[in-house]
C-alpha cells in the first residue's frame, strides 16, 4: 500500500506518490493499493473501543482495516510539519492495531532542508509500537517543490535509485515477514 499522507489543498505529496506508484508498477514485484488520506477522510479518531480489540462500529474504520489488513507492506510518502509528522498519518495509523502488525514500512518523506526526515524520526516510535519493521533504505527530498513541474514530479538521479533500493528491500521484508504474522 502506497499512503499519501498530506492532506492539505495544494500539497505536493500527491505527484510525489503517483511517482512511488509509478516505480513499483515498474518493479514489478507488487499490487499495489494506492491510499490517499485526502479521499479517505477519516475523521480524527471516532471509535469507542481501543483498537488492538479490532471492535469497530463505524464503517470508515471497516473499511480502512480491511484495506490495511490485506496489505502486506507499506511505502509511506509523508511531509514533515515543524518538524514532526502529518497528523493525518498519525490518525490513520492509531485507527488501527494488530492489521499493522509485522509489516514493512518504508517512507518516501519531503519537507525542506532536511527533506521530511525530522517527520520520519518523529513518527518511528509509533510504527515500532504498533510491531512494523522499518525499512533501511529511505528517499529524502529537500526543497522538493522544486522538482514538481506541471503537477509532475520529476526526481533527480538520486531519489530514483534510492527508490529502487527501497522498493527491492520492502519486497524483501515483505515475503520474510509473512510467517511471523
Amino acid at each position: 500500500m502506497i499512503v499519501v499522507a498530506s492532506v492539505r489543498p495544494g500539497r505536493i505529496g500527491l505527484p510525489i506518490a503517483e511517482w512511488v506508484r509509478a516505480g513499483a508498477e515498474a518493479h514489478g514485484g507488487f499490487d499495489i493499493d494506492f491510499a490517499d488520506l485526502a479521499e479517505i477522510k477519516l475523521p480524527f479518531m471516532d471509535e469507542p473501543n481501543h483498537p488492538r480489540l479490532r471492535q469497530y462500529t463505524q464503517q470508515h474504520t471497516l473499511d480502512w482495516s480491511a484495506r490495511v489488513d490485506a496489505a502486506d507492506a507499506f511505502v509511506f510518502v509523508t511531509p514533515e510539519y515543524n518538524h514532526g509528522f502529518s497528523p493525518a498519518l498519525k490518525n490513520a495509523l492509531d485507527y488501527l492495531n494488530q492489521e499493522w502488525w509485522r509489516k514493512p514500512a518504508a517512507f518516501v518523506s519531503y519537507g525542506g532542508v532536511s527533506g521530511g526526515s525530522r517527520g520520519v524520526t518523529a513518527i518511528e516510535p509509533v510504527i515500532v509500537g504498533l510491531g512494523m519493521v522499518r525499512v533501511g533504505a529511505e528517499v529524502e527530498i529537500p526543497f522538493a517543490a522544486r522538482l514538481i513541474s506541471d503537477g509532475v514530479f520529476r526526481p533527480e538521479e538520486k531519489e530514483s535509485m534510492i527508490l529502487g533500493k527501497l522498493l527491492d528491500e520492502t519486497a524483501t521484508l515483505a515475503e520474510g515477514l509473512k510467517p511471523l504474522r
